[in-house]
């Protein structure tokens, strides 16, 4: 069985029209303006594997599959592969094509929308198993069932028609995860406050509006976006809010995988997450200031690339014993500056990653004059090199 990880995100641009490629749609960020959406698929290390570009008001959810089949296809990959996502690409078309492609699933499921019998069973006190952390506190609790469950999918001549799937289904509460998801949504009720106090218009109160009942000052007419508004605090909605603050819900055709698997398999996704952080943060991946859809293309392909290159060192050779933050932290502290004609001075930081590729390779990392062929021997070293695969100019030359 392997593994491929999946999930979306988009990048704003700083236009004022939009065209085919740059539209407006629900975006990451909660900005205006017209997106690119992207769509990264990893392997069962958390490596990149594929990228997808599309436009920014197109749905993600057929991204997955399609991305899934021509990496395959592609790469003439055959064997079973089991798709994980979040609660965003769930959906009955993702599971059935799962399932008609000979593969497998990993997706998470709001218990917030559960049928209200299926969602009593998980929020009830009967049948948790405690997972202790280490350190003798609950990591998180959990409880499953095995069953046929029913999804309605369209078929090929576009007729709609219900069938029953064996899964199983794990339902999980983490007390870390409940502690962050409470303050959330109290900072969430305490902004609705403010601007409820400030006769706000709707359009302010973004994420909170969920915690608020809204009518028009003149208590007649439809509620606009752009006009102020009389609000109330919605307390029954809070209420519940704070009743399912740390459950989840995985789902899986694995029937046969331990909870706890599904567990750590499932919440590897952060992986993705913090791929699309680097992106955005460590390589300025945007606001993009391309027009041309050839162009953002390539934009955004240096930036996969970079962040393979990133999750090969990490992974492959540094044994996922360094953070991707140490790892930019090395990209760019790493400098030097010319002291006359050949000789150099190392003036990056040390710090434990530094030590490390230095008793790799045996390159002169942690010292302070440097010579022209030092500066080359460093510059030219490559992955394979770093793992072992080959040694670089100056690999064990001893300094005096």
């Amino acid at each position: 069985m392997s593994l491929a990880y999946f999930d979306c995100t988009n990048f704003y641009f700083e236009i004022d029209r939009k065209d085919d490629f740059r539209r407006k749609g629900p975006s990451k960020e909660h900005r205006p303006e017209p997106t690119v959406a992207m769509g990264l698929l990893l392997d069962a290390n958390c490596i990149p594997v594929a990228m997808s570009l599309f436009p920014g008001n197109e749905s993600e959810k057929p991204q997955l599959g399609r991305c899934i089949a021509q990496m395959k296809e592609r790469s003439s990959i055959s064997g079973r592969t089991v798709r994980v996502a979040d609660k965003g690409l769930n959906c009955a078309a993702n599971i059935a094509e799962a399932v008609l492609a000979g593969d497998g699933y990993i997706f998470s499921k709001s218990v917030k929308a559960l049928p209200a019998k299926e969602r009593t069973w998980a929020l009830s006190g009967d049948g948790w198993t405690d997972v202790d952390d280490g350190k003798g506190e609950t990591s998180f609790r959990y409880k499953m069932a095995d069953g046929d469950f029913e999804y309605t999918v369209e078929g090929e001549d576009g007729r709609k028609r219900k069938v029953e799937l064996l899964e199983r289904r794990v339902v999980t509460y983490s007390p870390s995860l409940a502690r962050k998801q409470k303050y959330e949504i109290d900072r969430q009720v305490e902004k609705a406050r403010s601007l409820r106090a400030a006769a706000a218009k709707r359009s302010d109160y973004g994420d909170s509006a969920k915690y608020v009942t809204f009518s028009p000052v003149d208590g007649e007419g439809e509620v606009r976006e752009d006009m102020k508004v009389a609000a109330m605090l919605n307390h029954e909605a809070i209420r519940k809010a704070r009743a399912l603050a740390g459950y989840n819900m995985i789902v899986t055709s694995e029937t046969r995988m331990d909870p706890r698997a599904i567990y750590s398999t499932y919440h590897r996704l952060w992986r993705i997450e913090e791929s699309f952080r680097v992106m955005k943060s460590e390589l300025d991946a945007r606001p993009v200031y391309l027009q041309r859809q050839s162009t953002i293309t390539g934009h955004f392909l240096v930036c996969y690339i970079a962040v393979l290159l990133m999750r090969l060192l990490q992974v492959k050779v540094l044994g996922d014993s360094f953070s991707s933050k140490d790892i930019m932290g090395l990209c760019r502290g790493l400098d030097v500056c010319r002291t006359s004609d050949r000789r150099y001075a190392n003036i990056s930081r040390r710090s434990p990653i530094i030590e490390e590729l230095a008793s790799r390779t045996g390159l002169p990392l942690l010292h302070f004059n440097l010579t022209e062929g030092d500066v080359k021997a460093i510059s030219s070293c490559t992955l394979s090199m770093l793992r072992g695969e080959g040694k670089g100019p100056s690999a064990g030359r001893k300094r005096g």
